[in-house]
């Protein structure tokens, strides 16, 4: 009988936890995320409006006749494309992408387009990969994206090596959406571990912005390489916030509201500290930049605002319950924000006529400082105790011991693309440097996991 009596009380307790559960929930907005990070200048921002648009022009069939652009044109100069790949050329390896030299800019830009809901192929890419499977300089990162990067750079070596060389000034932009931005960022991962293989290009050369980004790497590596990598967010996009693999995400399509809601019960009643902990959670990759134009319990969007920090925890760990989750992740409406928000920026700073010598300061003390935060996010990892995490003397990024049957393979490596031909082009039937290949190649096979392990670069920068 006491039993009995004690059956409605627990069912009150139950109603009150899932109405707590629901109004945390509901009260929870994007703007929470980022409210305690720094705002982004506009000497950071300005290549984010820039490199949508690049990867915009990528949909499109004859960047002469354009026939989707946005306001304003995509700012191309089709005699400085110096290539274009389209899913024929890439046979369902990879997603479309172009190479294109930015004089204007001194950049060197490869932009691939996002996931084509239409074609078979990419959902491949995306389910080749379980939690785990692959270990890459410490960390775990999606195997699939990580085979396509590979395919890109054995297709595109010579290329890429030709303009590197010849322009040693530019730098080296890797830029992606959605899908495409996790192949840009595993692109900027091995280049960065393999520069020699590339025209030894200096790391403060190579950079990637991802857009939309896909989660495609370990905490660790996450904030180890956010001197490189750079995440771009529109407010409420689901796709950075969910840890759900992507396999899952894109195979459950069709009921993707009901599997968001289930993941943001089950994360809900997961502690920060359990996810920190796990080595297999992958994460939006490096440096992220929040773009926060609505504000709760108001109607409209406001004047966009840019948030940006190096966070090892609250690391978009929350799906935001928003009608906004999926049309905020259309590259077309983060490219009409992201331009907004650099408009307002240089509004604001005036600094639409600032002198080169004054630029050349902002810039310096800009790198100075993010220097200085990337630092303190690798100690805070440390501190954290986020799996494998380290904090070297010298830069942050590698360990500076390395085994001796390590140091004896990279230099057989080095001797074994010794006589190897700086003018390789993509249509060469037997290119000089196999990417892929050469990633399987420095993997050993772990004893403990089975699974395959990239050993760390002993490049220093």
């Amino acid at each position: 009988m006491s039993i009995l009596c004690g059956i409605p009380l627990l069912e009150c307790v139950y109603c009150l936890a899932c109405a707590r559960w629901a109004w945390k929930r509901c009260l929870h907005t994007a703007g929470h995320d980022s409210e305690t990070w720094g705002v982004a200048t506009a000497d950071e921002f300005e290549p984010v409006p820039r490199l949508c648009r690049y990867i915009l022009a990528v949909y499109e069939e004859d960047l002469r006749n354009p026939q989707w652009e946005p306001p304003g044109g995509y700012g191309i100069n089709p005699d400085w494309v110096k290539l274009k790949r389209t899913y024929n050329d890439t046979q369902g390896r990879a997603p479309p992408y172009l190479l294109y030299l930015d004089h204007d800019h001194s950049d060197i830009v490869l932009a691939v387009r996002g996931l084509n809901l239409a074609k078979e192929c990419d959902y491949k890419l995306l389910l080749d990969n379980k939690l785990g499977k692959r270990k890459i300089d410490g960390g775990y990162v999606h195997n699939g994206l990580l085979k396509a990067a590979g395919w890109v750079l054995d297709s595109e070596c010579g290329v890429l090596k030709e303009l590197v060389e010849k322009y040693p000034s530019y730098s080296l932009t890797f830029a992606g959406h959605s899908l495409g931005s996790g192949v840009a960022a595993m692109l900027a991962l091995v280049v960065v571990l393999n520069s020699g293989k590339l025209g030894n290009v200096e790391r403060k050369r190579v950079r990637c912005f991802a857009i939309a980004p896909a989660r495609c790497m370990s905490l660790n590596l996450a904030v180890r390489y956010a001197d490189v990598i750079n995440s771009v967010v529109l407010q409420d996009d689901f796709l950075p916030r969910t840890a759900t693999p992507l396999e899952d995400i894109f195979t459950s399509l069709f009921c993707l509201p009901c599997l968001l809601c289930l993941r943001c019960m089950r994360d809900t009643c997961t502690s920060e500290d359990q996810m920190i902990k796990d080595p297999r959670r992958l994460y939006a990759p490096g440096r992220l930049y929040h773009i926060v134009e609505r504000k709760p319990f108001r109607m409209g969007r406001f004047p966009p605002v840019v948030r940006t920090a190096v966070p090892v925890d609250g690391r978009f760990e929350h799906i935001v319950l928003s009608c906004n989750a999926t049309s905020d992740h259309a590259i077309i409406w983060i490219e009409k924000e992201a331009t907004r928000a650099l408009s307002l920026m240089l509004e604001n700073d005036g600094i639409m006529e600032i002198p080169e010598k004054q630029k050349m300061e902002r810039q310096e003390t800009l790198a100075r400082e993010h220097g200085e935060e990337h630092k303190a996010a690798l100690q805070r990892a440390v501190t954290l105790a986020v799996p494998h995490a380290h904090f070297p003397s010298q830069y942050g990024t590698f360990d500076e011991h390395v085994d001796e049957g390590e140091e004896e393979d990279d230099d057989e490596e080095e001797d074994s693309h010794g006589s190897s031909s700086s003018g390789h082009s993509s249509s060469d039937k037997s290119p000089a440097i196999r990417w892929n290949e050469l990633i399987e190649r420095l993997c050993e096979k772990d004893g403990s996991s089975r699974h395959a392990v990239l050993k760390r670069s002993r490049t220093t920068v």
